[in-house]
């Protein structure tokens, strides 16, 4: 695997280290998926899990939705997936999912929620509740973060069990 990964600065200010380092945690994801046929991002490689990389790339797209249009901005704009009825359709359903349409979703929500991202202040606080709370844009860039770190951390295991590629 190539990395073409941009390190997070070592000194900059909140902002910059918020969005640099998700879009860190972003392109981890990208490196773990590289290279591997839609068969290999299908497989159901730790079993009994039913995780798959197409499945991890499906349910960060809808993460990136949910978090950045829906709460964040309050959208009108619909589950991806199918997840309205199924919750875990994301996971579930990638045997004939296609891994263009996955990642073309996936960047597409990304490209947004950094547009999103980069005209609010911090201190915004999310248009729509979740759980009766209202979340800061803050908070939403953390728990993304960390969002990604969590499942980049189940890719690192899949990709492993794939072809052996090992990295950071």
């Amino acid at each position: 695997m190539s990395d073409d990964r941009i390190d997070p600065p070592l000194a900059a200010d909140e902002r910059e280290t918020l969005a640099t380092f998700l879009d860190w945690q972003r392109d981890t994801l990208a490196l773990k998926c590289a290279g591997l046929t839609g068969e290999q991002l299908r497989l159901r490689a730790v079993e009994p899990s039913g995780m798959s990389l197409l499945g991890l790339v499906r349910h960060l797209a809808h993460v990136e939705r949910a978090w950045f249009r829906h709460i964040l901005c309050d959208e009108d704009v619909s589950y991806l997936w199918g997840k309205a009825t199924n919750p875990d359709a994301d996971f579930d359903d990638v045997d004939e999912a296609s891994p263009e349409e996955a990642f073309a979703a996936w960047r597409a929500e990304v490209e947004h929620a950094r547009e999103v991202s980069a005209g609010l202040p911090l201190d915004a606080l999310g248009k729509r509740l979740r759980r009766g709370e209202a979340y800061s844009h803050r908070w939403i860039l953390v728990h993304m973060i960390e969002e990604y770190a969590r499942h980049n951390g189940h890719a690192d295991l899949l990709r492993e069990r794939i072809d052996g590629a090992t990295g950071e």
